[in-house]
């Protein structure tokens, strides 16, 4: 009788857990952390400006627009923070060109603008204009998180950096980290993205249920995230990095997306980057490998 009691117990128990997963899977893949938005202008970014776009679905998105700025040959830095010098061999923009090209950044399910401006900043490519938007309920932005959520305000993004009078809407390149892979990947199926960078990106919700929550059924999953089908269907160049530590977004994930892409990878792997110190450890040399792709895969 005990024994049939605990395992009555166990199955209820079990039924709770499934509700939960249920209920609230969308928390846990998007915990949208709030964070007022800097001024760019107040914490040093004076190229930077903060602007406000309404998605298809009516929510409002803060974010920072960074106009374009020139390739100082006297400084730059390492590891971020430390001094170095600039390579030269670095791209630089066509001089005679009368619009640059443009950068959208999506980042992690855990970060926000405010906490990951000091990176977009670093990593900027000379003569290049970036847009980073806070995603639906992140940061400074209205709405609530959700994966349909999420591609409409990749859209809202795309409309407004290729609607700028300084960018070419011919050179637009995606960067998208972790959560943000999945929008980056959505981003370059539905619009014209002359490349697409790609950091410590998962396959899909699928496989990622399955290696961090085992014991739930896959029914249950209403989530999508699928890089690996929408590399499939990307034609234009794509580079990829992945912390070969990595054991949030095992790297074999990151190889499975760059097999499936039906254009040209290059796959860059960052000795002992697990998945949140890609930044610190690849450092000057993540950067200038970001810098260079856009510069040679201009159309």
């Amino acid at each position: 009788m005990l024994v049939l009691r605990i395992l009555i117990g166990l199955g209820l128990a079990y039924l709770g857990l499934l509700l939960l997963a249920w209920l609230f899977q969308d928390r846990l893949a998007f915990p949208a952390p709030r964070a007022k938005l800097p001024d760019p202008k107040r914490v040093g970014v004076e190229n930077g400006e903060r602007v406000e776009l309404v998605s298809a679905d009516g929510t409002k998105l803060v974010g920072w627009y960074l106009a374009p700025k020139k390739l100082e040959v006297e400084g730059g830095r390492g590891r971020l923070g430390e001094v170095g010098a600039v390579r030269n061999h670095l791209p630089k923009p066509p001089p005679t060109s009368p619009a640059s090209p443009g950068l959208l950044w999506f980042y992690g399910n855990g970060e926000t603008v405010a906490a990951i401006w000091p990176v977009v900043r670093e990593f900027q490519p000379p003569g290049t204009a970036v847009l980073v938007l806070d995603y639906p309920g992140y940061g400074g932005s209205g709405g609530r998180a959700t994966e349909d959520a999420l591609y409409a305000a990749a859209d809202a993004a795309y409309a407004a950096l290729t609607a700028r009078p300084d960018v070419d809407p011919r050179r637009i390149y995606v960067y998208g980290r972790s959560l943000g892979s999945a929008v980056a990947t959505y981003t370059a199926t539905h619009h014209p993205v002359a490349g697409l960078i790609l950091e410590s990106p998962f396959t899909n919700a699928a496989a990622m249920a399955k290696y961090h929550y085992g014991l739930l059924p896959r029914f249950l999953l209403r989530l999508s995230l699928d890089n690996v089908a929408n590399v499939r269907r990307v034609s234009c160049p794509i580079l990829l990095f992945h912390g070969d530590a990595d054991r949030l977004v095992p790297t074999a994930m990151g190889m499975a997306v760059a097999a499936a892409a039906a254009g040209p990878v290059e796959v860059v792997l960052i000795h002992g980057a697990g998945h949140n110190d890609t930044y610190d450890i690849g450092g000057r040399s993540y950067r200038d490998k970001m810098w260079q792709f856009i510069g040679r895969t201009v159309p």
